[in-house]
């Protein structure tokens, strides 16, 4: 059997909206928002037709790029999925300090 050096292990309560959206270029988001005490108050936002899930708070919604890149979108379903989530992920909460 293998040795596993663990860097954390640790279990708790979180929250996930399900939500499915559809923007004007007519994309569907089928996407899964859990909020976690993890990743200094960052949502993990999961695209539940491709699987792809990110760690993403408003300093990433305003990175050039981003969200295309992490998603496989155009510039234009970015833009939609940008707006959607800008209202949901919120100020970052730090939880840990």
């Amino acid at each position: 059997m293998s040795e596993f050096d663990f860097l954390y292990d640790g279990t708790e309560e979180t929250t996930t909206r399900f939500v499915c959206v559809v923007g004007e270029s007519l994309r569907r988001f089928d996407l899964a928002i859990t909020t976690t005490n993890r990743f200094y108050g960052k949502k993990l936002v999961t695209d539940l037709q491709t699987g792809k899930t990110c760690v993403i708070g408003p300093d990433d919604l305003e990175e050039e790029g981003y969200l295309e890149h992490a998603y496989k979108l155009s510039e234009e379903e970015a833009a939609e999925l940008r707006e959607f989530l800008t209202e949901v992920v919120g100020p970052i909460n730090f939880t840990d300090i």
